[in-house]
């Protein structure tokens, strides 16, 4: 599967799922992850085949719980726009009382601050106890 190339470029692959890589946007202000479903052609859930958007669901879910564990989010963000990147792709953001762009949206606020790849390989850690996730390493560093 080809990932658009804003998402190449603006992110790390940091796992798999059965249907879903995983990416990591690298914007160390926010736990970001992006969920991008390995089909072809797809811009909308509602393209996908049933079956995959079930497991789309399922995979959503199970990342969000672990996320909102793991960081010990105030609020987890999940959202499918595709404006800019029209490669179906589920943003899942954990939020925080605290973090620079509260209570507003994250996108467009303020310039994205790159991880180092020590703290890729940290946030990356935080979710290999994922059932049905495959650990993978980074595309780039």
């Amino acid at each position: 599967m080809i990932l658009h190339p804003q998402l190449e470029n603006d992110c790390f692959v940091i796992g798999r799922f059965p249907l879903c890589a995983l990416l990591l946007l690298n914007d160390s202000q926010y736990p970001w992850f992006i969920l991008v479903p390995q089909r072809e052609g797809i811009t909308e859930i509602h393209q996908l085949t049933e079956v995959d958007q079930q497991q789309l669901m399922r995979e959503s879910c199970q990342l969000a719980a672990a996320i909102e564990s793991e960081f010990n989010a105030d609020k987890i963000n999940v959202a499918a726009l595709g404006n800019m990147v029209p490669q179906l792709h589920i943003h899942h953001i954990v939020r925080y009382k605290t973090d620079p762009a509260w209570p507003a949206p994250v996108w467009g606020k303020f310039p994205a601050v790159p991880y180092d790849t020590d703290a890729v390989a940290e946030v990356a850690a935080k979710l290999e106890g994922l059932q049905s996730f495959v650990r993978m390493e980074p595309l780039r560093t």
